[in-house]
């Protein structure tokens, strides 16, 4: 079996890259930042234009009728991106929220667990675990919510209170596609972070010498872009199988190297690396951020682990060993 990328899914790819370049440059970045992150309604309104939320509804349903495969393609460069906003929870309610797939109305997911909720102040609907909250359900929802401080400047937070807040993580396919998508944004993020270190090694000189060439920067590079290939490799299968356990290793790999990568990158930028002007530590944040989305490790590694099957001892006597 060919697990290569088709022609299509190629251009598919470049083509989301070229948009975000036009669309989401670092200016664009830089002035979302300043103004403490939410969702541009106007940048929301492109993506649906681009088929972004209604990637995977069927054609005679408006959609383009594609997969998770190609899904996860346009997470990766959207992660890459740092492009801000309830992504994935609005790419799941596509055909479940009016205008969603348009990419007219924001959706935003309360997963539980005590977990705040991203975006909510300007979401038109919420996802939980008994469906989706519209209308007074959410105007309810919204006014029982108390911001919080985010460590992701590009993403504002709420701590919801009641039943929905205490609810368990949300259910079914719907998690575990979500746990994917996200997976695929650490994945562009991990890529990202593994340029930025490198193109910085090449340029940046003490001692006389470019970094790049001592042996330390090497290392840290050269990790970087081994943590990278597999956490890849381990996303795209997941995409191609939809498997549940697939999906759980994928986000572990994806999440350890995406927050990996970026310390790194960080380290082989020094000093300036931890500047507000830099961009090394947005990675950083918003990795940590997704980290703790729709799966977290503990639950990857419980799913893991119950993948393995039972225990069975390795003798049946219980005879000393001589």
């Amino acid at each position: 079996m060919d697990f290569q990328l088709s022609d299509d899914q190629r251009a598919l790819r470049s083509g989301m890259r070229d948009l975000l370049g036009a669309v989401f440059d670092r200016g664009r970045l830089r002035a979302a930042v300043e103004r403490g992150g939410g969702v541009d309604r106007g940048l929301w309104r492109e993506l649906g234009a681009a088929g972004f939320f209604a990637l995977r509804l069927p054609e005679e349903a408006g959609g383009v009728g594609l997969g998770l495969p190609e899904a996860v393609l346009l997470f990766e460069e959207a992660g890459r991106a740092l492009l801000p906003g309830p992504l994935v929870a609005t790419h799941l309610a596509a055909g479940l929220v009016k205008g969603a797939a348009e990419g007219e109305a924001v959706v935003t997911a309360a997963e539980g667990g005590g977990l705040p909720v991203a975006d909510l102040g300007g979401a038109d609907a919420v996802l939980v675990a008994g469906g989706v909250l519209t209308g007074e359900e959410l105007a309810a929802f919204v006014a029982g919510a108390r911001p919080v401080r985010s460590m992701d400047p590009l993403t504002p937070l709420h701590r919801a209170e009641g039943l929905v807040a205490a609810a368990e993580a949300y259910p079914g396919a719907l998690r575990g596609e979500g746990a994917l998508l996200t997976a695929a944004e650490q994945l562009g993020s991990a890529a990202r972070t593994t340029e930025m270190a490198v193109q910085h090694a090449r340029t940046r000189e003490q001692f006389g010498s470019l970094i790049g060439s001592f042996q330390a920067v090497k290392h840290l590079c050269a990790d970087m872009l081994a943590r990278t290939e597999p956490a890849r490799s381990a996303v795209y299968a997941a995409a191609v199988t939809g498997d549940p356990v697939e999906i759980a290793a994928a986000k572990l790999l994806a999440d350890d190297a995406a927050v990996r990568n970026a310390r790194d990158c960080l380290q082989t930028h020094g000093g300036m690396g931890f500047t507000w002007e830099a961009d090394v530590h947005l990675h950083l944040k918003r990795a940590w951020l997704r980290a703790a989305r729709w799966l977290t490790a503990a639950e990857a590694e419980e799913i893991l682990a119950a993948g393995l099957g039972p225990v069975r001892p390795l003798y049946g006597g219980s005879a000393a060993l001589g």
